[in-house]
């Protein structure tokens, strides 16, 4: 027989928005549970200096985690190694397996999966994440201060990207492998007044050059889709603006889902469409997609959830 354990309170990620719902779901005492999932931290332990966490000058992703963990942890969250691979929201208590084998059973449950940039999926892009490779400009921009910089993509992300990278480099090349951009009108237009940036058509990564010691990319080579001529655009960053990913699989066929498969809530709360199941963080959030607004939504989330387990009782 497969273990099973029930509490008040699961919550399923552990990034920003999870860790900081068992925060306060452990301080109103209802004892939550929080399964890590397959990347405990989140997107966070993949990223060095974060200099945009309230109170922190500067500190590695990997280390706010850490201490996000230990907060969680220290307040009474019973945080467990596992991977939640079946939920099933159809009738309460709610119930959730684990990759482990193990069932979880919840009277309320907040989702905190996240969502992942999609990436190109080449070698040398995996080789320089960090390190030259980013998926977020707000995070990472402030670091090509006074240098060049290659974005990638052809909807409003990419373009967004490409003008907030302004405020930094010397020059923003986009990337697209077609003749027009997908992004809105009125984005394009301010794309193309500013003198920083140049759009380079019909073409698509194939490599990301750089050097080994200390690691840094030094330039994007490309290839025109028609006439396959390659060439090496200098830089020293490269911006994945291609999209995320929600990470909704769990969810997608018994919650309210939109624009691309993110969480629908109802506005200015975290209730999703199933009463007693919450979702807070990038899962939910397409528009943000920061740390300290999934920390903030995290906390609704647990308030959320408090409100809804006092009222049934």
């Amino acid at each position: 027989m497969p273990d099973t354990r029930h509490t008040r309170l699961l919550i399923i990620g552990s990034g920003p928005a999870g860790y900081t719902a068992a925060v306060y779901g452990a301080r109103a005492m209802l004892e939550p549970i929080l399964v890590q999932g397959i990347q405990p931290g989140g997107q966070l332990t993949t990223t060095t200096d974060v200099e945009n966490w309230p109170g922190d000058s500067s500190v590695m992703g990997p280390d706010l985690m850490a201490r996000m963990e230990s907060h969680a942890r220290e307040m009474g969250t019973d945080i467990i190694t596992d991977m939640i691979t079946a939920l099933d929201l159809s009738s309460r208590p709610f119930t959730a397996t684990g990759d482990s084998g193990t069932v979880y059973t919840a009277d309320a449950v907040v989702l905190a999966t996240g969502a992942q940039a999609k990436w190109l999926g080449l070698p040398s892009e995996e080789k320089f994440k960090g390190f030259g490779v980013s998926a977020c400009a707000t995070c990472d921009g402030f670091f090509y201060r006074g240098k060049e910089i290659v974005v990638v993509g052809g909807g409003n992300t990419a373009v967004e990207e490409a003008l907030f990278l302004t405020n930094f480099a010397s020059k923003v090349t986009l990337v697209h492998r077609r003749d027009s951009l997908r992004a809105e009108k009125i984005m394009q237009d301010r794309l193309f007044r500013n003198p920083k940036i140049e759009v380079l058509w019909n073409h698509t990564p194939i490599e990301i050059q750089g050097d080994d010691t200390p690691p840094g990319v030094t330039g994007v080579k490309v290839r025109h889709v028609e006439t396959a001529e390659e060439q090496v655009i200098p830089c020293a960053g490269f911006f994945v603006a291609i999209g995320h990913a929600p990470a909704s699989e769990l969810v997608k066929d018994q919650l309210t889902l939109h624009n691309g498969g993110y969480v629908w809530v109802e506005p200015g709360t975290t209730r999703t469409s199933v009463p007693g199941v919450f979702a807070a963080g990038d899962l939910t959030d397409h528009v943000y997609r920061q740390a300290v607004t999934s920390a903030g939504m995290g906390c609704m989330a647990a308030l959320d959830a408090e409100a809804f387990l006092s009222a049934q009782e």
